[in-house]
């Protein structure tokens, strides 16, 4: 029968798309209506350079995939066109480059977005994609432990620089 066959298809569909999420640190859910097949191929590059996974989705598909997955509370953005952008290793990629193509196309908008199973609201995905990436924020932190080990090695310097001055000192008055 072919309804049975589609149902199979839809239910491989969804445990598919699960996995997807379940596999992935963060998500963002856009409409990405009123874009051309140049600006969508550009899109597309920029987020496959990221390591972010992006694709069209039904929004019924959707909604119980996410639910499959433990991500509750997407079902109310779920409407019109939609499409996910997912990334199994950064945080961040996928909000920044979305949030910066809909600046720039009236028509695109982020809808909402999850991080590590917690859903959030468009302004809040948007706050996420104002964060550095994540090697400018290894960099400083790098960079905060490395200043009190430069003090210290200054301090341990003067310290031993005081000592040999002193000991110096000492050697040239016992010797007058």
């Amino acid at each position: 029968m072919p309804s049975e066959k589609i149902l199979e298809q839809k239910k491989q569909a969804v445990a598919d798309l699960a996995e997807k999420i379940k596999g992935s640190c963060a998500g963002v859910l856009v409409e990405y209506k009123g874009i051309n097949v140049a600006d969508d191929t550009k899109l597309r590059k920029e987020l496959r350079e990221a390591g972010v996974s992006y694709s069209v989705v039904k929004n019924t598909l959707l909604s119980r995939a996410a639910k499959e997955a433990g991500v509750d509370g997407l079902d109310p953005v779920l409407e019109g066109t939609t499409a996910l952008a997912v990334s199994a290793e950064d945080h961040v990629a996928a909000a920044r480059i979305l949030c910066k193509f809909a600046e720039t196309h009236k028509f695109f908008k982020v809808k909402s977005g999850f991080v590590d199973g917690m859903v959030m609201s468009s302004a809040e995905v948007e706050e996420l994609a104002k964060l550095p990436s994540k090697e400018v924020l290894v960099a400083k932190a790098l960079g905060g432990l490395n200043a009190p080990i430069s003090g210290f090695v200054t301090v341990l310097n003067g310290t031993l620089k005081g000592l040999v001055v002193a000991l110096n000192a000492i050697a040239e008055k016992q010797s007058a």
